[in-house]
Formats: C-alpha cells, sequence, structure tokens
C-alpha cells in the first residue's frame, strides 16, 4: 500500500457522534469510508463484502467487542486495524498485542492524532507484511518488528525525530546498505549496546546501584 493513495476504510463504534465524526473527517483527509458500523457483528459483515484497506473499531461495542470483531475479520483477509477506547485500562491495552493492532486512538479523538494513526497504520503494515515474508513464520516476523520498534525509539532519542521520521531513515538506511530492515535495526540496537556500556565504563556512577556505593557516610 502507498500511504500517499485514498484507503478505503471501515469504521465501527457505537457512538453516533464518533461515527459521524470519522465520516465526516476521513474524506477531508482523501480516504473513503466504505463501511460504517455500530457492533462488533456489523463490522465484521460489512468487511467481508466492502474489504476495506484499513479498519477503525472502537473496543467497547455491543454484541462483540471490536477486538473480537479484528480477529474474526483477519482470520478471513489481513487488515491493519486502529483501536480507539475511551477506556485506559491496563487489561485493554495488554489484549492489543496481535499483529494485526496498527495504531490505538483515546477519546476525544483529535483529527491531527487520527491523520497520523492511520498513516502509521498503513506503514507498520507494510513492514509487518514484509516481514511475514522474509521470515520463517509469524513468530519470527513478531521478534523482528519489536526489534524495529526498539531501533526507533534509539533513533528518536539520539536524533530528536518523531517516531514517523525515526522509521523513514531506518528504511532509508536499509535501503542504501542493501540489508533487510530488520538487519539495520540490529546494528542500531548493538551500537546503542555500545554506547552504553562505553558510557558506563567512562562515567561509573550512572549505572545503576553505583550512586549507593559513593554516597557519603553520615557524620556521626
Amino acid at each position: 500500500m502507498n500511504t500517499e493513495k485514498t484507503l478505503r476504510i471501515a469504521v465501527a463504534d457505537d457512538e453516533a457522534d464518533t461515527r459521524l465524526f470519522f465520516q465526516e473527517l476521513l474524506p477531508h483527509l482523501g480516504h473513503q469510508v466504505v463501511s460504517v458500523a455500530e457492533t462488533g457483528r456489523q463490522v465484521l459483515a460489512q468487511c467481508r463484502t466492502t474489504r476495506p484497506d484499513l479498519v477503525i473499531t472502537d473496543i467497547k461495542m455491543p454484541d462483540m467487542d471490536g477486538l473480537q470483531a479484528a480477529a474474526e475479520v483477519n482470520r478471513e483477509a489481513r487488515v491493519p486495524v486502529i483501536l480507539v477506547t475511551a477506556h485506559h485500562e491496563g487489561d485493554v491495552l495488554a489484549r492489543t498485542g496481535e499483529d494485526y493492532i496498527m495504531g490505538y486512538l483515546a477519546k476525544p479523538i483529535k483529527p491531527v492524532d487520527l491523520q497520523v494513526a492511520v498513516r502509521m497504520a498503513i506503514i507498520r503494515f507494510e513492514t509487518m507484511q514484509t516481514l511475514v515474508r522474509e521470515a520463517a513464520d509469524l513468530r519470527k516476523a513478531l521478534e523482528d518488528r519489536k526489534l524495529i520498534e526498539r531501533a526507533k525509539g534509539i533513533i528518536m532519542k539520539r536524533l530528536g525525530v518523531d517516531e514517523e521520521e525515526a522509521f523513514r531513515r531506518l528504511r532509508k538506511l536499509a535501503s542504501n546498505q542493501n540489508h533487510k530492515l530488520v538487519d539495520v535495526a540490529q546494528q542500531v540496537a548493538a551500537a546503542e549496546e555500545v554506547f552504553r556500556q562505553m558510557d558506563h565504563s567512562l562515567f561509573p556512577e550512572k549505572a545503576p546501584g553505583k550512586a549507593a556505593l559513593h554516597r557519603p557516610r553520615p557524620a556521626p
């Protein structure tokens, strides 16, 4: 998928104002809303006929929650999913580790957050699909994805750039070196470990647990 092209998007939410928000904003961002659902079963049925490029679904919905619906949709055809929720409970976030979950939005949703989430979801999904093709199995692909996410975090911290720019630079480096993306991510992670070891050897007081060793004793 090209992140600049018009995406065919299915949306699902049990709140009418949220559905209207997506219906009005997504076309303004250059995309087409091909399905609008109020329940999990509705979005599943509609995705079977519309075959969207992306699904944006609320988690808490009647009859079948968004996570269940997303899982069923992806059993039939691989499609990236962005989850939307007004809830921040840890158990909800813990259930969002599937390889097709590419983004997360908390209500109330800001237009700029939606725009970024859509763009990043497609980029991440493309990368995941590439990793699946390159890897021997899905488990290896998931491990590679974690390594790439770690490398992105390192680049963001070192260069002071956002996630999208960090990912762009990582992909450009892989392309320039004619290496797989995961191999370059491994190089970044290895380099960061070298810098960490050098930092601790030159400045041992920064190492965890070292501060207590150098703390002066209180006067008697």
